[in-house]
């Protein structure tokens, strides 16, 4: 039984290669957003949407605090509704909107499930968990199971401390978030 559990080499060289990746910038195009990370206690999930003044990607932030909205830009918080029960996704896993948002149910991913865009014009975000239960967000231009670290792919996040709720790239691909149960990392690209 213990023998089917045993790694591959080729899952073990791919464990070491993860491990031995360290945190690094987004490459450019891509920047931290102003305020890059955004304290968020109690981080439930997250979701896009798009104001309508700036045409900036927003970012609706589900918690057991409530409901709030980021620019994705800035990172700057934009609206905040502090009703406890409005974090919680309903079934079909959406909240409703708040601020520039306000009247639309929004779509969210986190801790109730969803998922959110992991490619984006060229660019994939993957979770690997080398060192389980810590996960590592990569941003690549490829895969990051070829090519070297810091040329085609890039640890960009570790949640070492938090657990991850999601990460991934807004609709229109200008914005990356990753989400844990503390924080939100914000970065952005023109």
């Amino acid at each position: 039984m213990a023998e089917d559990l045993a790694l591959t080499d080729y899952q073990l060289g791919l464990r070491a290669r993860f491990l031995a990746a360290p945190v690094v910038a987004a490459p450019a195009p891509w920047r931290p957003a102003d305020s890059h990370v955004v304290a968020v206690g109690g981080l439930l999930g997250v979701g896009f949407g798009v104001d309508p003044g700036s045409g900036h990607d927003v970012v609706l932030v589900a918690s057991s605090q409530g409901l709030g909205l980021l620019d994705g830009v800035s990172g700057e918080r934009l609206a905040r509704d502090r009703e406890d029960d409005l974090g919680w996704p309903d079934d079909d896993l959406t909240c409703p909107g708040i601020g520039v948002l306000a009247g639309e149910r929004v779509p969210v991913a986190g801790l109730a499930g969803g998922g959110l865009h992991t490619g984006a014009e060229g660019w994939s975000v993957d979770v690997v968990s080398p060192d389980w239960p810590h996960d590592r967000v990569l941003l690549s231009t490829g895969s990051p199971f070829r090519g070297e670290h810091g040329e085609s792919w890039w640890h960009v996040c570790h949640s070492r401390h938090s657990e991850l709720r999601a990460a991934g790239f807004s609709p229109s691909g200008r914005t990356l978030v990753v989400a844990t149960s503390s924080d939100v990392t914000l970065w952005t690209r023109a």
